[in-house]
């Protein structure tokens, strides 16, 4: 059973030097979308998950994890 999906966003986005309010706008999204998404409140959809990937140029499966 899936009981959580862990992420790295946060670990991702220090290491490249930019702030929430920097990846909501490369994204389209809030910063307050990226909080809850780092803070594990929010389960972006797979279109998002996508481009916050693509942003970093790595793959989704480096950014989010299921805890089973």
């Amino acid at each position: 059973m899936i009981k959580n999906v862990s992420n790295f966003v946060q670990r991702f986005r220090s290491k490249h030097k930019i702030t929430q309010e920097e990846l909501g706008q490369a994204t389209g999204v809030t910063r307050q979308t990226i909080i809850a998404i780092e803070k594990g409140n929010y389960t972006p959809s797979v279109f998002l998950a996508l481009k916050i990937a693509k942003h970093f140029n790595t793959t989704v499966e480096k950014l989010f994890t299921i805890e089973e």
